[in-house]
């Protein structure tokens, strides 16, 4: 499933599901602009891409602002000429925490990162996808869109939300050429885990319990979503449009 020469943008691309994303697309040969608040982080994996023969930009910016958007786009094309991938990975989690005590602050910015950012990356790509033909949009969402978890409303409504704003993009897009997916993954193994689950102090307790509602009988790792991914970018997928593919081990059934 090969990339060769496609340009694709992964934002959350520094780490985590991100990162593995970023690495796996580049070694299928894909120019990678990777996306990210930290600029650290996403220098050291744009390093650790090139040194290993692949081709990678980091580009910092907060995904939520229309401002930083529209400039890592307008990069994009000034140094590529083209965007054949746009993956809105980039997400923030969350403790958690009764709706009466939920602060507005933190219902906004879990809004806005998880899925107003899909809404902005997603108005400054078509164009160009038009232009050129066609393209691909990948979203990620969360098993917690299709089967919520008691204290986790902006974050269950923010993928569920990822999904509808699937299906609906597929839809309008897909006489221009431009599919439109999402991916539900279950917790994963990543170093978003410990924010999700801080209400439950011991980490290994906290994977316990995730473990018993996973009928596969694991957390899901960085690799597993990139894999589906690179499968939903590639033209192996090309009859594949408006689905969300949930990479759960069975929790959603």
């Amino acid at each position: 499933m090969g990339l060769q020469n496609k340009v694709a943008i992964i934002t959350g691309g520094a780490s985590g599901m991100g990162e593995a994303t970023s690495i796996l697309f580049a070694r299928e040969k894909a120019k990678v602009i990777i996306v990210d608040i930290d600029t650290a982080k996403g220098e050291e994996v744009a390093k650790k891409i090139n040194k290993g023969g692949g081709e990678s930009v980091f580009v910092q910016g907060d995904v939520s602002k229309t401002i930083d958007v529209k400039r890592i786009i307008d990069f994009t094309i000034d140094k590529f000429k083209r965007l054949d991938i746009l993956f809105n990975n980039a997400g923030i989690a969350m403790t958690s925490v009764e709706t009466e005590k939920l602060e507005e602050e933190i219902w906004d910015k879990v809004i806005d990162v998880n899925l107003k950012s899909m809404f902005l990356f997603s108005k400054y790509a078509v164009p160009i996808m038009k232009k050129q033909g066609g393209g691909v949009i990948i979203n990620t969402a969360s098993i917690s869109g299709v089967r919520p978890r008691p204290g986790s409303l902006p974050y269950s409504v923010s993928k569920g939300g990822a999904i509808t704003l699937t299906r609906s993009l597929a839809l309008e897009l897909a006489p221009f050429n431009i599919r439109v997916n999402s991916i539900s993954p279950v917790a994963a193994d990543t170093p978003m885990l410990p924010k999700l689950t801080a209400h439950i102090p011991d980490l290994a307790e906290a994977k316990k319990a995730l473990l018993a509602t996973i009928p596969l009988g694991r957390l899901a790792k960085a690799e597993d979503i990139a894999h589906a991914a690179l499968f939903l970018a590639s033209d192996e997928s090309s009859m594949i449009t408006g689905i969300n593919l949930e990479v759960d081990g069975g929790r959603g059934i």
